[in-house]
């Protein structure tokens, strides 16, 4: 588990759920999540989603920091398929460098 936030009351505990694919927070007993696929040494984002009602509350950014440190922790290399990873990643150039680097023909 990895707790984001500072661990006060704004903290959001996230854990890798690997049954389900996907990293899992339960905030206000609503379930926000970033799924992704495993292919070898690559994990591909490819959906976040937050409740509505959660919206605003960094939560969708809470998942993203935990799962590309898990990614980087663990040596994988992302792809960001999921629009808002994809936005995270832009906006957080730390975690660029785990990009796989698509060529285009």
């Amino acid at each position: 588990m990895s707790t984001v936030g500072g661990g006060g009351a704004g903290a959001v505990d996230v854990v890798d759920n690997p049954t389900q694919s996907r990293f899992e927070a339960v905030v206000e007993g609503q379930l926000a999540v970033a799924e992704y696929v495993r292919h070898g040494d690559t994990i591909i984002f490819t959906h976040t989603e937050v409740p509505k009602e959660l919206d605003g509350r960094g939560i969708g950014g809470a998942l993203a920091h935990a799962a590309l440190e898990q990614a980087r922790a663990q040596g994988l290399t992302v792809v960001a398929r999921c629009p808002f990873m994809a936005k995270y990643i832009e906006r957080h150039q730390e975690y660029q460098p785990l990009l796989r680097r698509e060529s285009r023909a």
